[in-house]
């Protein structure tokens, strides 16, 4: 844990011990079923913002799915969940002409000239949202996890590199995504985990730990830690976490008002950490195509930043989303910093 984290944490936790903890039961109300944010006073909730920033550099003692509480810093080792084989497929491109709503390749990434080692998703600013469903797209056979509060939140990489993953196969390159999504192990419950590709395998038997497409491309999902539904109207308050560690692990990280959840891989599935330089991040229906469908007058704002070794501002190129799902929210102008967590930040509404 770096020792800033460590300072502004425990500041926090003293301011916080002068006030009452909790001022009101959770908000959002039984319209919008799902866990929602504690609503808190501004001296607590600088100390659970500590606190999750903290979770979010704390490594996991082992791979593994964990768990911790608010104020502990000490990951708890739970029991892992099995996914649904349902899939986030890539786009179809041919929908570019379709109406210009954020997913499906009609997305921004960051893109940097160096390695990424970790990325940071959030949404600083979320307005207006007082309902989503997520919807079957017809070009995608209205497929997906539908109905009321369903989504997928997506950190992804870019997939157009090759790894020792494809064991030489001609044409394959590989593809990650760090994912939370609802109801994606059973009912009431979110998942955390990661989908891993191998895209252009060939018609031969996928390798084990995947399953074929039926497209000639391989994908597998790793263990899934299972933290609540969380509701749509709650995104303010969640930040996902992914880092990857040539010769060590991958790890998939959601921190949420007072609860952190992880999980990990060996990096050596896909091999992302030697060939990872872009990123997507986003909200967006959850799986088979599906699109996040948000009530009229909903604004949301992304922000994606990255350990890349260097402060430099990274690059937000537009049109160059991974995921096949999207949502109906349309996309603002986006920017990039630099410093030390480079950036690039965007605004999606409707």
């Amino acid at each position: 844990m770096q020792a800033t984290f460590k300072m502004a944490f425990l500041a926090a936790l003293v301011s916080a011990a002068c006030v009452p903890a909790v001022f009101a039961a959770p908000s959002g109300g039984a319209s919008v079923p799902g866990t929602t944010a504690q609503q808190v006073g501004p001296i607590e909730s600088l100390a659970r913002q500590a606190w999750r920033e903290t979770m979010a550099q704390i490594a996991t003692p082992s791979q593994g799915c964990f768990h911790a509480s608010y104020p502990s810093i000490v990951w708890q080792q739970v029991a892992c969940g099995t996914v649904r084989k349902d899939v986030h497929p890539m786009p179809h491109y041919y929908l570019f002409g379709a109406p210009q709503t954020a997913g499906n390749g009609n997305d921004y990434t960051l893109q940097t000239s160096g390695l990424i080692s970790s990325a940071v998703g959030t949404f600083p600013s979320v307005s207006g949202v007082t309902s989503e469903q997520s919807v079957g797209v017809p070009a995608y056979g209205d497929g997906g996890i539908l109905g009321a509060n369903e989504y997928s939140v997506q950190l992804n990489t870019q997939f157009t590199s090759t790894t020792s993953a494809c064991k030489s196969h001609s044409g394959c390159t590989v593809w990650q995504q760090w994912v939370y999504a609802t109801d994606y192990a059973e009912n009431g419950k979110g998942a955390i985990f990661m989908q891993n590709w191998l895209i252009g395998y060939g018609s031969n038997r996928c390798p084990s730990g995947f399953s074929s497409d039926g497209e000639g491309d391989c994908y597998g999902n790793s263990s899934a830690a299972l933290p609540p539904d969380i509701s749509p109207t709650a995104l303010a308050s969640l930040k996902l976490t992914a880092t990857a560690t040539s010769g060590g692990n991958d790890t998939a990280v959601v921190t949420y008002d007072g609860d952190a959840y992880s999980t990990s891989q060996k990096d050596s599935t896909l091999d992302i950490a030697s060939v990872w330089n872009t990123g997507e991040f986003n909200v967006v229906g959850n799986a088979g195509g599906s699109e996040a469908e948000f009530n009229s007058g909903s604004s949301i704002t992304v922000n994606l930043a990255v350990s890349d070794g260097s402060s430099s501002a990274p690059s937000c190129v537009a049109d160059s989303g991974t995921t096949g799902e999207s949502n109906n929210l349309n996309l603002g102008s986006c920017s990039a910093s630099g410093g030390s967590t480079p950036s690039i930040q965007f605004t999606e509404s409707n």
